[in-house]
């Protein structure tokens, strides 16, 4: 059974502000943010840790970790649809069925008192109904390599690798237009990252999808991204084709994070990982 789907449809962010609020004076950390994710492509925003790529995520979807943080500025366009005005119910027509997310570390985002197929089902029962959505859940693991004994099974007795299939399952499972990965990755062995990122790159092909890949390596986006943006201290400093970005980064700091993850692979070939 072919997973529900809504026409592809750019995700347009525009000068996108976010702050936390303190006592002492506000901190942006997110600063006049803006990208694109065109219908169909995958795009990468890559960074170092707390550069401001999760919560310009979690802007996108308005589920912000601290309720001191607040969007200041800017646009969120699905299509023509702006989400920063959007009431809470209106919104949540969005989430999930028309923007998915798979959000870092699996082990803390799935339900351990829930079968993982209980937990991609969910989704699908919100936005399309009960009916066929059991059937619904088996195909979205099968299509990221789990059969249908998975349905049954509890985040515990899965690798992390598993749980992470997990988790691109129910992200898919409902058929968004737009996917947004944020560090898919985290605290996985380089096989399993390699693997992980095969994965998500072939499904959202499969699917037609929009796909935006959170990552703080530069490295990990070479192959399978088209266009990237790179972030620091909450601005993006960097931008274009991802090959381009490549063969010839023009700021110092695409640079540096550059010469990293090539001094990194060429270790990892030395080593024999």
């Amino acid at each position: 059974m072919m997973m529900p789907s809504h026409p592809a449809a750019d995700l347009c962010i525009e000068h996108l502000t976010v702050v936390i609020r303190k006592a002492d004076r506000p901190l942006v950390v997110v600063n006049n943010v803006s990208l694109e994710i065109p219908a169909g492509r995958s795009v990468g925003l890559v960074g170092e840790s707390g550069a401001g790529k999760s919560m310009t995520a979690y802007a996108v979807l308005r589920i912000l970790p601290t309720d001191a943080a607040a969007i200041t500025g800017g646009r969120i366009l699905l299509g023509d649809v702006d989400l920063v005005p959007l009431p809470e119910p209106e919104l949540n027509r969005y989430r999930g069925a028309r923007i998915g997310m798979i959000f870092q570390e699996p082990s803390a985002a799935l339900n351990p008192i829930l079968s993982v197929g209980e937990q991609v089902k969910e989704g699908i029962v919100v936005h399309h109904g009960k009916k066929g959505a059991r059937e619904r859940a088996v195909e979205a693991l099968r299509q990221v390599g789990l059969d249908p004994s998975f349905f049954g099974r509890y985040p515990h007795q899965l690798s992390g690798g598993q749980q992470q299939r997990v988790l691109i399952a129910s992200a898919i499972a409902p058929g968004p237009s737009v996917l947004i990965a944020d560090e898919p990755t985290s605290g996985l062995d380089v096989t399993v990252q390699a693997q992980i990122l095969d994965l998500l790159y072939r499904v959202q092909q499969e699917l037609g999808m929009s796909m935006l890949l959170i990552t703080h390596s530069l490295g990990l986006v070479a192959q399978r991204t088209e266009h990237v943006y790179v972030m620091r201290r909450g601005e993006i400093v960097e931008s274009g084709p991802t090959a381009q970005v490549f063969e010839d980064p023009k700021h110092p700091y695409t640079r540096t994070i550059l010469k990293i993850a090539r001094e990194i692979s060429a270790y990892r070939r030395t080593c024999g990982f």
